[in-house]
């Protein structure tokens, strides 16, 4: 990532950028981990951790953990698209980043709000987001459960769940690779 920035930090309604540049956003366990692996991939310009799928306006963190909202740890990506594809995103998404065959968890981590949901943006989006869903799923042992779910509104967390791997240090977030098929 060129910059290091943090996308906008006020409630995201999706709409084209006039600079060409394109959000995306994920949810796959803790957004400390899923931001911290989409900053690394050349062409993201940025990212803020959030939430996203629920039912309140402006939740808090100590919402989001009640279950009671039905959003998901989320990371909103800001990307150039001339330097990196929303189709190699949600690649890596469904690949690298998280294990998108496990229902309402990523590692210890466990809850409706950390849930594996890719939110599309448009068509095009929703196209790409079957087309990598589908090819991740060759070669595993389990079904890929992440929903595909139209976005309207990103909502950004608090300050201090910003960036939080790298201003802190602390790694807290692991990756339970998914299982593939004939047992490796």
């Amino acid at each position: 990532m060129e910059d290091g920035g943090s996308a906008s930090l006020t409630p995201t309604k999706f709409k084209a950028k006039s600079d060409k540049r394109e959000r995306a956003v994920f949810a796959g366990g803790c957004f400390w981990g899923l931001e911290y692996r989409f900053r690394k991939v050349d062409g993201v310009t940025g990212t803020a951790v959030g939430y996203s799928g629920g039912t309140k306006s402006n939740p808090t963190y100590e919402d989001v953990c009640s279950h009671t909202t039905g959003h998901a740890e989320s990371v909103m990506v800001e990307f150039d698209p001339a330097s990196v594809s929303y189709r190699k995103l949600a690649d890596l998404f469904f690949t690298e980043f998280h294990n998108p065959t496990t229902k309402d968890r990523q590692g210890p981590d466990v809850g409706d709000s950390y849930r594996s949901v890719l939110f599309y943006a448009n068509e095009a989006q929703l196209k790409d987001a079957k087309a990598a869903r589908a090819a991740a799923q060759k070669g595993l042992a389990e079904p890929i459960v992440t929903e595909l779910v139209s976005t309207k509104t990103f909502w950004p967390a608090e300050e201090y769940h910003q960036d939080y791997i790298n201003k802190t240090g602390h790694f807290l977030c692991p990756i339970e690779p998914p299982k593939k098929s004939g047992g490796g």
